[in-house]
């Protein structure tokens, strides 16, 4: 009997000892830094969005929402962005000189409760929820303000809060009912300035955008000229010698190299960037006719771009590759030419056209054809988010298409930096797939986390945001293969190799460390 019960026990002891190597690892790890040229470069490409917020065209749908609805509609667009493989947005902080976020400086913006100077209740910092939310989807954020624009004819009641009634002596009123500041005035560009340094010192910001809007389009005053008499006055009487068309361009000018060093001045590392008209000059090259923003905007933008007083540029080539007299491959090209200084060229495409396959071919081709121009550094920004969101059709075509891989924003290699630390990782089997952990070591540096996986010799990765610690891949993976004649085959593979990168806030990656792996 106690024979029985001793070979009983012994059987009960290893049939334990098997339950337990068996619910251990099967994976023997061996690690490796970085030096096969067979690991990939991760794809790189600037895909951003304009979310615009003037006469509430993206957000907030409309003005007498409950601040939970913003929140709900703020969340769905950055949701079917990221859901799509944007990594950017930029977003419409100020409309009218008003403000989408807490200032002491601007009223709360009519658009976003319906009454200039009204917080939304109950409160909340619209701009501040925005950034967290794009950051924890792992996307950058950048705010476009508009500089001189005081007051939109949809922008509702000039109310005492607005710039017009605290200083009338610094905007005029347009024709066509808009209220412009006078960018001449040294103490308008201090104000604007102002501005842009307050939301770069107090928010957690990637970017600080304009737009095309310097001194107004002339329909904007029904063709007449600019109402700055009393300026361009002073000017001569002081001894300007400048014409006036000259006179006004250098305000411009010295105001966006302002802007540029202000910003700098706060924080190194966020980026400035803009928009401007798509043509420089009619002419320019040879064959692009149109607008001429040099002597109606007064918008020298060709020489921004030559001096380097931007981080990115994204002029508006909204027009199709078939154009005769606005080509966007020609205008790309002579864009790409006109950088000098070597700044990232992210170009703006239009999105927003006819619902139909035609269109979404048209955007295909021009993302494909700025790939093939800008190979080093590949980007555009979409006019705008709202395609995104409605079209389906078009989301699907991008998502199925040349948005298919995630990608990181390429790095800005002037800013800054020092080098970000490998995070330290293990790998766990369970059940039929891998568990990767990893270490969050520096968090306070880390912006992204991309997890790499290798099949056979076919390599992937994942791209995760900052508050991510795991990600589980299945041990083996199916693919299909179409020979010569047509005909597909499927095939397992088994994971072989892993590494883990962090990414800083200027898309700096760290060097991967290889982990092989063999099971036993």
């Amino acid at each position: 009997m106690k024979e029985l019960l001793l070979n009983k026990n012994i059987l009960t002891i290893s049939l334990l000892i098997i339950i337990l190597t068996a619910s251990c690892t099967t994976l023997k790890v061996e690690q490796t830094v970085k030096s096969s040229p067979s690991f990939p470069s991760i794809e790189r490409e600037f895909r951003g969005a304009w979310v615009a917020t003037v006469a509430n065209i993206s957000w907030p749908s409309r003005k007498d929402l409950t601040t939970e609805e913003q929140k709900w509609e703020a969340i769905n667009i950055l949701d079917k962005l990221k859901r799509n493989n944007f990594n950017a947005v930029v977003f419409q902080a100020r409309p009218q000189c008003d403000a989408f976020y807490k200032s002491d400086i601007e009223p709360w913006s009519y658009y976003l409760t319906g009454t200039q100077g009204k917080a939304p209740e109950p409160y909340y910092d619209p701009l501040e929820f925005w950034i967290e939310q794009a950051h924890a989807r792992g996307m950058e954020f950048h705010v476009w303000l508009n500089p001189f624009r005081a007051h939109h004819t949809s922008g509702g009641e000039i109310t005492d809060a607005s710039v017009v009634k605290k200083h009338p002596d610094w905007a005029v009123k347009l024709k066509s009912g808009y209220w412009w500041l006078d960018p001449s005035k040294p103490e308008v560009q201090d104000y604007t300035l102002s501005v842009v340094q307050d939301i770069t010192k107090r928010y957690d910001i990637d970017g600080i955008h304009f737009d095309d809007y310097f001194y107004p389009y002339p329909s904007y005053n029904n063709e007449e000229d600019f109402p700055d008499d009393a300026s361009w006055k002073k000017y001569t009487e002081d001894g300007g010698k400048l014409s006036k068309a000259d006179w006004r361009r250098e305000n411009i000018n010295r105001f966006i190299q302002r802007v540029y060093n202000g910003i700098k001045e706060i924080k190194q590392n966020v980026k400035f960037g803009l928009s401007p008209f798509g043509i420089w000059r009619p002419g320019y090259p040879e064959s692009v006719e149109g607008f001429d923003q040099y002597e109606k905007l007064f918008a020298d933008s060709k020489l921004w771009i030559n001096e380097g007083w931007v981080d990115y540029w994204s002029p508006q080539l909204y027009w199709k590759i078939n154009s005769l007299k606005q080509s966007f491959p020609i205008l790309l090209s002579w864009w790409k030419n006109e950088n000098l200084k070597g700044r990232h060229f992210w170009p703006g495409i239009s999105i927003d056209r006819e619902n139909n396959e035609v269109n979404n071919i048209e955007v295909i081709n021009q993302i494909m054809t700025i790939r093939a121009m800008l190979p080093k550094s590949p980007g555009n920004i979409c006019w705008s988010a709202n395609p995104i969101i409605n079209n389906k059709d078009l989301a699907d075509a991008l998502l199925n298409g040349p948005y298919k891989k995630q990608a990181l924003v390429p790095a800005t290699k002037w800013f800054k930096s020092q080098p970000i630390s490998s995070p330290e990782f293990t790998m766990h089997e369970e059940n039929d797939s891998v568990k990767i952990l990893w270490n969050k070591k520096d968090l306070s540096k880390v912006f992204l986390w991309v997890v790499y996986f290798k099949y056979g010799n076919k390599w992937e990765y994942e791209i995760l945001s900052s508050d991510k610690n795991s990600y589980t891949v299945p041990i083996s993976k199916e693919y299909r293969f179409m020979n010569d004649s047509g005909v597909v085959t499927t095939k397992n593979f088994e994971l072989k190799e892993t590494a883990v990168t962090a990414v800083d806030r200027i898309s700096n990656e760290s060097i991967p460390v290889i982990k092989q792996l063999e099971r036993q």
